[in-house]
């Protein structure tokens, strides 16, 4: 019986870690901050390891140049590579055998991505959280983790349904710091463009957000017959992974969701999910392209709305979101304001927003996924244009920006924890106010497709 009873208990630990590892219309704040009251081991162990290749399509500019779009990240010196984009392992439990209230969450990233290039890291703290469950309808969690906001970011990454985020995620969201000592304005601001590209993620010196933030978040889930009611808010340093706060300001998050519950537990739950979100924050930023270190004071906004549809063998999801203050403002110029010296392309104060739709079709009594998405991205829509008394080549025009894509993907579900993702995205990118091959043109034009391929094993 002892052994029985053993193999029972492995088996529902498999279980247990297979719900967790195929998630889709799922409560990422229960599943990510909390453990199952008197269910969860004091450390479980876990992890997953992403490899993948991807090649780049994109045509150069007149010049012979690339510009980072054209490029395959993070170290975009190459329109092909092979990457170990995402190694993580960590662990998670109660760790308090006397109060399973008491709940821990840390994780440690290997891989070469946004997180680990800046600065040349070999490893990256992404998460360590405690959350305490004491107060009903009060969840409390302290320490550094995912901040609610969009689904694309706050879902888990190795079960996300595409191997490349959207272009509004990754440009609007997906946040770039200013260095520590802000010189990259001026190294950057007259970088020459060119294969291998000195610009870029290269050029910064912090890691990327990665959705992630220090602070303290309440949170909670609340049923009502098939409903489930979320709730959380969060404040934080405002400073990504990076610890500390700089500026002496914080960020304030909220969010709330609403799911329509078919069927099924934790991970393979089917339902209908609405959410929105908001997020509010300073940064300070230099501007002034000399090597003086003169920052000064911006506002960050975000917000969003979207649903999430998931009753198999189809999928549904779309997300609207925009964005005020501190608008990346790459591709050519890995900075928030493409000319200092001009009123146009001004991201610190600059608005942008954009949205996705997709969906997915799990092929029935097989292994097969079929999936497709669109997503836009427009940025600097209230650009201020060059006076009339400017160039005719440049006299009423903005640095508005236009980006759209479509990708086709399809994944083949090896077994419960390995799966093979390849997707093809076609990609047209412009600045909406010049001709094909004029001002920002002449390095947007050539954007093409991309093909990308990636096995993710869960361990």
């Amino acid at each position: 019986m002892n052994h029985k009873k053993k193999l029972l208990v492995k088996a529902i630990g498999v279980g247990l870690l297979t719900c967790a590892s195929a998630a889709q219309a799922a409560n990422w704040l229960m599943l990510q901050g909390t453990e199952k009251d008197g269910q969860s081991a004091r450390a479980k162990l876990w992890g997953f390891v992403q490899v993948q290749y991807q090649n780049d399509r994109s045509s150069a500019n007149s010049g012979d140049g690339y510009i980072p779009p054209k490029l395959i990240g993070p170290n975009l010196n190459s329109q092909s590579a092979f990457n170990v984009n995402r190694a993580r392992i960590g662990v998670r439990g109660t760790g308090f055998p006397l109060d399973n209230k008491v709940n821990y969450f840390f994780l440690a990233e290997f891989g070469n991505n946004g997180i680990t290039a800046p600065g040349d890291r070999n490893v990256r703290i992404t998460d360590a959280s405690i959350t305490l469950n004491h107060i009903p309808g009060a969840r409390v969690r302290a320490g550094l983790f995912k901040t609610p906001g969009a689904e694309e970011g706050l879902q888990a990454i190795h079960v996300f349904d595409y191997i490349n985020f959207t272009t509004v995620t990754n440009q609007l969201l997906l946040e770039r710091f200013p260095n520590s000592n802000g010189s990259y304005d001026a190294a950057i601001n007259n970088a020459p463009i060119g294969l291998p590209s000195p610009t870029g993620i290269g050029a910064f010196d912090s890691s990327v957000g990665a959705f992630r933030d220090t602070g303290i978040q309440v949170f909670d889930t609340f049923k009502v017959d098939n409903w489930e009611h979320s709730y959380a808010v969060m404040y934080g340093n405002g400073n990504g992974l990076n610890f500390g706060n700089g500026d002496g300001h914080y960020d304030t998050y909220l969010y709330w969701s609403s799911e329509l519950v078919f069927g099924g537990k934790g991970g393979r739950r089917q339902g209908l999910k609405m959410f929105a979100w908001g997020q509010s924050g300073k940064r300070l930023l230099d501007t002034t392209n000399d090597t003086t270190y003169n920052p000064e004071s911006y506002d960050r906004d975000r917000s969003g709305l979207g649903f999430k549809y998931l009753q198999k063998p189809f999928r549904v999801s779309a997300e609207y979101m925009q964005g005020k203050g501190m608008i990346f403002v790459g591709q050519d110029k890995a900075t928030f304001d493409i000319n200092p010296a001009v009123a146009g392309g001004n991201g610190e104060e600059g608005k942008a927003n954009g949205y996705y739709l997709e969906g997915g079709w799990y092929i029935p009594n097989s292994k097969w996924e079929i999936d497709l998405r669109y997503d836009i991205y427009n940025r600097l829509t209230d650009d201020t244009p060059f006076p009339a008394g400017a160039p005719p080549a440049v006299a009423g025009k903005t640095f508005e920006m236009n980006f759209q894509t479509i990708t086709l993907g399809a994944q083949y579900h090896i077994n419960k924890k390995t799966r093979i993702n390849m997707e093809v995205s076609d990609r047209t990118f412009e600045a909406v106010d010049w001709d094909s091959g004029a001002g920002p043109n002449a390095n947007l034009d050539g954007v093409s497709q991309r093909y990308a391929i990636q096995l993710t094993h869960v361990f």
